[in-house]
């Protein structure tokens, strides 16, 4: 017994054994897991604060990057201000023979017309059926007879009705080209007018040709102005005038702009007030010395002999608050001084004031004024005063002259322009060609002077004119604005819009004049745009971050609702409206690794907003032949101000033979918080449908 039960102690010391060994590998298993899971969780909490750490700096990098932008655009400016003579100084002397125009007309383009309809061959009637009877073979041949005689007489009148409209399409052409021939003979009538008085010394032909002489000069930079008063002594072949000059604002009252990451702000560094005021009065002198110069340059008639210049800048006066002029620079020169100067090497500030005895304010900043050495009203009564700032008023310009204002405009930028006639003008104003033989061609404008925003039914009009009468452009040009709806009908169009405020900033591009109202320009509206409101001042905002897979080109826009419809039009932001009227949602540069981006202020959206609705769409520029197929491994990366990414929000994959897509929309909730809700719905028609379910007008 004492054996048999050994050997069951045995048995049963040997499972105990085996059972505790499995405890113990089952202690250590877990042991290993849990040093895992540790090993694990330090990794992922490594490589998180390694992200964030590289966000931080991409982020600084970012504003670092905008502060050297922003240094880089002032040293920039004031490297055109130090060289504004020697760059004017190389640019082409103004002359006369650049107002000729080309008397080439377009030639004769009957397009489809040219081509005669062709007609039917008789060996492709043959009988059909199988007849096995001379009576049923003859039927056949009979039917297979009236079927070519039947298209035969068809293609006989279309060819007829072919010729008849090629006939009146070329009447019709011969009668504009002669229009247009003699209006371009007429044009140069004139200028050769011009030359003969010029050469006589003729007074008001003298002030007028060398007034556009300086408007026309490409040498000035943005900001200067353009103003003058002008007297001529015909017998001492002396031009006299005022011209109005730069103010101490002209010269950035910043050196640079340094990124301070301890407040994460940009801090402007001034600019030495020694500094500011010596590039200042040079910048003056610079501008006397370059207006005698373009006047002496493009007299080819002998008509001067002497040129007196005074400088004068605006602004107020404070030692009475109101608005005046002060004469700050003031020089006498005759013609045979200022043709031994070389002025690529002076300095214009001792040149001034040394080689042509003139006057130069010693401090011009603070409205020093200096005597005028000759003004206009010595010379004589006739005075002729252009570009006093009292520019004509678009709103208010006689219809005829303002499409004539806009033909010229086409004219300068080197088109050839012709307003239609009145009548029977099939809603055509101004005619156009472009000559480029490449990217060029015939271009429609209309003219709508109007003073509430353009309906999209006038764009609409448009693009069915310019495709009856076969143009390769449509262009639409209004004193008012255009809205989303328009903007989007024409994505993609061959159609331009050009709205009031960018019609008066082409008008001043070359040397034409014009504004909206009375004392209004576009700069004002343009700056009322861009500064904050209170609202936006005081919220937080978060940037949408937009990343995609695939390579087609995308436009990326945002839609303030309130429920499935938009605030209005100013609401939706996109390509040509980049921000909302109060700036709580804008369009922003795109962080690294985001493809577009949109900046949201969640606190400053108005009250009766609920919601925020992302969209894509294919743009058919770029693109025009693509669908959102390829648009995968969509998301959205929130983060906060700083930069700090808060979520990655993932939206719907687009889908073959769509071309636009609704990416979600952050909803407001009950309590004031926003969530966000996936979207999905495509559209086929791109963003001109899906705009128009959300209640923008299109058609």
């Amino acid at each position: 017994m004492s054996r048999r039960s050994g050997g069951l102690i045995g048995v049963w010391a040997e499972q105990q054994r085996v059972a505790q060994r499995q405890r113990e590998g089952q202690h250590q298993a877990v042991l290993r897991q849990q040093r895992d899971a540790e090993r694990v969780q330090r990794a992922y909490e490594r490589d998180v604060a390694r992200m964030r750490r590289e966000q931080r700096a991409a982020y600084r990098q970012q504003r670092e990057a905008d502060a050297l932008r922003r240094t880089q655009a002032l040293d920039q400016r004031v490297a055109v201000l130090e060289g504004l003579l020697g760059a004017g100084c190389r640019a082409p002397a103004f002359g006369v023979e650049s107002l000729r125009r080309d008397e080439a007309v377009e030639p004769f383009s009957p397009g489809p017309l040219a081509e005669p309809v062709p007609l039917p061959d008789q060996r492709l009637y043959q009988p059909q059926g199988g007849a096995w009877t001379a009576s049923g073979r003859a039927q056949a041949e009979r039917d297979a007879r009236a079927r070519f005689e039947r298209d035969w007489y068809a293609a006989q009148a279309a060819e007829a009705r072919r010729v008849e409209q090629l006939a009146a399409y070329r009447r019709q052409y011969d009668v504009w080209a002669a229009a247009r021939l003699a209006e371009v003979r007429a044009h140069n009538r004139g200028v050769a007018g011009t030359e003969t008085a010029l050469r006589a010394g003729d007074s008001e032909t003298v002030v007028d040709f060398f007034s556009a002489v300086l408007f026309s000069s490409g040498g000035w930079p943005e900001g200067f102005p353009r103003e003058v008063s002008a007297a001529y002594d015909r017998s001492g072949r002396a031009l006299v005038l005022d011209w109005d000059l730069p103010g101490y604002d002209i010269v950035p009252e910043a050196k640079g702009v340094k990124y301070l990451s301890s407040t994460d702000q940009e801090k402007e560094v001034p600019r030495p007030v020694t500094q500011r005021r010596a590039l200042y009065r040079d910048v003056l002198a610079q501008s006397v010395l370059l207006v005698v110069r373009e006047l002496f340059a493009a007299d080819r008639f002998g008509a001067l002999e002497k040129v007196a210049l005074n400088g004068y800048v605006g602004g107020v006066d404070p030692a009475t608050g109101l608005a005046g002029r002060v004469c700050v620079a003031s020089a006498v020169v005759e013609r045979g001084v200022f043709e031994r100067l070389n002025l690529q090497l002076v300095g214009a500030v001792e040149c001034l004031t040394g080689a042509l005895a003139g006057r130069l304010s010693s401090k011009p900043d603070e409205r020093v004024a200096v005597a005028p050495m000759l003004s206009p009203d010595q010379v004589g009564s006739d005075v002729v005063v252009q570009g006093d700032g009292e520019e004509p008023d678009l709103l208010a310009m006689d219809p005829i002259a303002f499409e004539g204002l806009v033909a010229e405009l086409f004219r300068a930028r080197g088109l050839q322009a012709v307003t239609t006639r009145r009548s029977n003008d099939g809603g055509v104003d101004v005619e156009a060609l472009d000559p480029d033989p490449i990217s060029g061609g015939s271009i429609i404008v209309q003219v709508k002077r109007y003073r509430n925003t353009v309906p999209p039914s006038a764009v609409r009009d448009l693009f069915g004119t310019v495709q009856g009468a076969g143009a390769n452009k449509g262009v639409l040009v209004t004193t008012s604005k255009f809205g989303p709806g328009s903007y989007t009908f024409a994505n993609g169009k061959p159609l331009t819009l050009i709205s009031g405020t960018e019609l008066v900033d082409l008008l001043h591009q070359h040397g034409l004049r014009g504004r909206l109202g009375p004392g209004t320009s576009a700069a004002p509206a343009v700056a009322a745009s861009a500064a904050a409101t209170p609202a936006e001042a005081d919220a937080d905002f978060n940037l949408l971050g937009m990343v995609w897979s695939g390579s087609a080109a995308l436009d990326v826009c945002a839609l303030v609702c309130s429920g499935n419809r938009v605030l209005g039009d100013e609401w939706f932001v996109f390509f040509n409206n980049p921000a909302t009227p109060d700036g709580s949602v804008a369009m922003v540069a795109a962080a690294p690794g985001d493809r577009a981006a949109v900046r949201v202020g969640f606190d400053a959206l108005p009250a009766r907003a609920d919601r925020i609705v992302l969209v894509a769409a294919v743009d058919p520029e770029v693109n025009p032949d693509a669908d959102l197929g390829g648009f995968t491994d969509a998301g959205v990366r929130l983060r906060d101000d700083s930069g700090t990414e808060l979520d990655r929000l993932v939206v719907s994959d687009g889908r073959p033979g769509e071309t636009a897509l609704v990416l979600g929309s952050f909803r407001r909730r009950a309590g004031g918080d926003w969530d966000f809700v996936l979207g999905g719905k495509g559209y086929r028609g791109g963003l001109e449908e899906l705009v128009g379910d959300f209640g923008i007008q299109v058609e």
